[in-house]
């Protein structure tokens, strides 16, 4: 039950070890950001509230996500573990904030695979439209659960092949959609993008919680510490990379969309169909169907993504004596936890197929989904900045630049945090701050109640403590 120290492995039996490269590991970031679902979906409503200062807005989301990939290779340049930030957290704040970051960063996945598959059963359909055709979302949402855990319980090696392949034809077929778009409006942004015509400081901040929305995720390379190769260099590499490149693609795409935009009859803000209308608008109508294509590829990889991310968060949970001994366990041949698989698409699928069963659409299953995920992300995104520089003092390496990019990186991610909750949201949004509230008191009395079973994880954790300290 020993944590890694510095240039060493966790030792987390049944996992395969050393099987991915670089670009599959960055291929698992990517893929739970899914980037196509911004130009797609995110960029329009960042626009209803920035305007032509929407790419400040990503801008400053992408230095807050660079910020915060700073904190967290704080500990993944010195450990290599799958359980992610929840480890992480627990060398620096201790097993309760450890715990309490876990079971958020877990919800957080699940709940994210749950929003995204909402995302391919409307593309999905969107398809379907082409032939006449239109399928239930529910049933769209059981059939993409159930090839996301056949993919995840074959293997990490396919299924991080699978995600690197589609994330990259899916963000190919935008960017290329936003090349022609350029080049039709002869490299000209416009004066009122660049002078942010008619935006102020408060509606750059109403962009910028949206805008971090989108980068939700990027951390998950964080969870293959056991099968990644030369994990101690290609994380950090990867939690960097995802978040640099998919913030570059975002800043530069939301240029693009509100100059292909002016003049439009239809504002940015209200297209429901944004990449569609600027295929149309390029007079490559055809483009629209491949983008859907890319799309409805690129929700289902997160939907992937999230499952391998969770299951191995629960993996080290279990580990540790918080959940039980099974579901550590890993498959003989395949070396993926079967058994973690197996209850994360449970809840993936389970949850936005209940709700639909109880007559919400599924555009607002995607929200209300969504929404609940990031409170997950945001609170192990908060602890993890906090984290990152008590580590380091107890370390006795804390330095005031890391104390500096910590401090922040705080002030940054409080803006989506207090903003997604203050003014606070009308009903039914405004239920899903205090179930994600009600879910950590629940988490924090299993916790209570494990150690009080068990006098012996009271001890071990006081033992991890102390290893962590140094």
């Amino acid at each position: 039950m020993s944590q890694t120290t510095k240039g060493t492995r966790e030792q987390q039996p049944g996992l395969r070890t050393g099987c991915l490269s670089f670009f599959e590991v960055l291929g698992q970031s990517i893929a739970n950001i899914a980037p196509t679902a911004t130009p797609a979906i995110t960029i329009p409503v960042v626009f209803a509230s920035a305007g032509n200062a929407t790419w400040v807005a990503y801008l400053f989301a992408m230095l807050a996500i660079i910020l915060l990939g700073i904190q967290i290779n704080v500990f993944s340049k010195r450990s290599a573990t799958p359980g992610a930030l929840y480890t992480y957290i627990s060398q620096g704040l201790g097993n309760g904030g450890g715990f309490v970051s876990g079971s958020g960063l877990v919800m957080a996945y699940l709940i994210t695979g749950s929003a995204v598959l909402c995302g391919f059963a409307n593309y999905a359909n969107n398809l379907l439209g082409y032939a006449g055709l239109k399928v239930s979302p529910a049933l769209l949402i059981l059939i993409g659960t159930i090839v996301a855990w056949v993919l995840t319980y074959k293997g990490v090696e396919l299924s991080a092949k699978v995600m690197l392949v589609s994330e990259a034809l899916s963000v190919s077929l935008i960017a290329i959609l936003g090349i022609i778009v350029l080049v039709n409006h002869r490299f000209n942004v416009g004066t009122a993008q660049l002078t942010m015509q008619g935006s102020s400081f408060n509606s750059i901040r109403m962009g910028l919680v949206f805008a971090f929305f989108s980068f939700v995720g990027f951390e998950s390379a964080t969870a293959m510490g056991r099968e990644a190769k030369n994990p101690l260099r290609n994380i950090p590499k990867a939690v960097m990379g995802s978040g640099i490149v998919v913030g570059i693609f975002f800043v530069v795409m939301s240029l693009i969309m509100v100059m292909g935009f002016a003049g439009a009859k239809t504002s940015l803000g209200e297209s429901t169909a944004p990449l569609t209308y600027l295929a149309q608008q390029s007079h490559i109508g055809i483009f629209g169907f491949f983008i859907d294509i890319g799309a409805t590829i690129s929700f289902w990889s997160c939907g992937v993504a999230s499952i391998t991310a969770a299951a191995r968060v629960m993996m080290s949970m279990s580990d540790q004596g918080y959940l039980p001994k099974s579901v550590s366990k890993c498959h003989q041949t395949n070396k993926t936890p079967y058994i973690a698989t197996a209850a994360c698409a449970v809840v993936v699928g389970g949850v936005p197929v209940i709700l639909e069963i109880l007559k919400n659409s599924n555009m607002d299953v995607y929200n209300y989904t969504g929404t609940l995920a990031v409170y997950g992300f945001l609170l192990s995104y908060l602890l993890i900045s906090i984290a990152a520089p008590v580590y380091l003092f107890k370390l006795k390496e804390l330095k005031w630049n890391n104390l500096l990019t910590a401090v922040v990186a705080i002030i940054l991610i409080c803006i989506p945090l207090v903003g997604s909750v203050y003014p606070l949201p009308g009903y039914p949004m405004v239920v899903l701050p205090f179930v994600f509230v009600g879910w950590l008191i629940l988490s924090l009395a299993w916790c209570m109640i494990v150690k009080n079973r068990n006098p012996l994880q009271a001890r071990a954790d006081a033992a991890l403590q102390e290893e962590s300290n140094g």
